[in-house]
């Protein structure tokens, strides 16, 4: 007997929440990465820590919520706390991945690459690992052009969301990149829901506890850290426009590190910038009556009294 999916049954309020959760850890992970490229290499892990931390807790507070509203006529539905607490883990750690590679290696091709892929992956595994964590009287099969679909969606908005931490600056472009990966996070998970299909079988009980009373065990903890990354979002202003504050100028000849150089354009990342030497003044003769131009490097050097005083 096959039971019948209901994914939104309080409406439009479960994925509203998801999506407006999906977005907030979205914008405060991807601002937290634009501001790790900004800083040195001693403070990058830390706003890459942070930048993880917040966009896993984000899409795990997304999915939680979504599931909220899922139904099964015929059983009740409830959830494995081992289990779901794990899916959380796998996409802090994943997602972490994916960050911190593109954190470290630019905006280059291979970098969003595999930074995207490894995190939509881990976006996608969290979303079927916290499905295989629901208790209910039968038992789920999954379309695989439907789970492929989903898979890829992630994928997508993941690398679209990474490029845009990295390479645009400014409020909006911000806000931007943070509604892609809430529409794409959203979007992976009702696909994911639509793949799903509920064969019912008699079971004696159903085990698992039932999702209102996880609500709050397990969403405090998410909740609590979003907070933090918002208060740090707010305590930096340069963080949320992508700017960087003026410093003082070089000094004459600098050279700039190689190791900084995805700050340069891209024609020149592959060498070293100096800046111009300041012009030297003309050197004044011992009486100070003539000037002498600069020596030419290599060019002999001239005894004897200035040339309009010879006899």
């Amino acid at each position: 007997m096959q039971g019948t999916v209901d994914g939104f049954s309080y409406g439009l309020v479960t994925p509203v929440a998801a999506y407006l959760m999906a977005c907030l850890g979205g914008a405060l992970g991807l601002r937290c990465t634009t501001r790790s490229l900004l800083v040195t290499r001693t403070w990058r892990p830390g706003w890459l820590a942070l930048g993880t931390g917040a966009i896993g807790s984000g899409i795990w507070t997304m999915h939680f919520i979504a599931m909220m509203g899922f139904s099964v006529t015929g059983t009740p539905v409830r959830y494995d706390v081992p289990t779901t607490f794990a899916s959380l883990g796998v996409a802090i750690v994943m997602v972490g991945i994916g960050i911190f590679v593109v954190g470290y290696r630019g905006a280059t091709g291979s970098a969003l690459f595999t930074g995207g892929t490894i995190t939509g992956l881990g976006i996608a595994s969290m979303h079927y690992l916290g499905m295989a964590g629901m208790r209910l009287n039968g038992s789920l099969e999954y379309s695989i052009p439907l789970v492929t679909a989903s898979v890829l969606i992630a994928v997508a908005a993941a690398t679209a969301s990474l490029w845009a931490a990295v390479q645009v600056r400014g409020f909006r472009w911000s806000v931007g990149a943070s509604l892609l990966m809430g529409v794409g996070v959203s979007g992976m998970h009702y696909v994911g829901m639509a793949a799903a299909t509920v064969h019912l079988h008699p079971v004696a009980d159903t085990a698992g506890d039932p999702p209102g009373r996880l609500i709050a065990p397990l969403m405090i903890g998410p909740l609590l850290f979003l907070l933090l990354a918002g208060v740090v979002v707010v305590l930096d202003p340069r963080m949320v426009s992508g700017a960087v504050a003026p410093g003082p100028p070089p000094p004459p000849g600098y050279r700039v590190p190689v190791r900084d150089s995805y700050r340069l354009p891209p024609a020149e990342d592959h060498r070293a910038v100096p800046c111009p030497r300041p012009e030297r003044p003309a050197r004044a003769s011992r009486d100070h009556r003539t000037a002498r131009p600069p020596a030419r490097p290599g060019a002999r050097r001239r005894t004897g009294p200035p040339a309009g005083q010879r006899r």
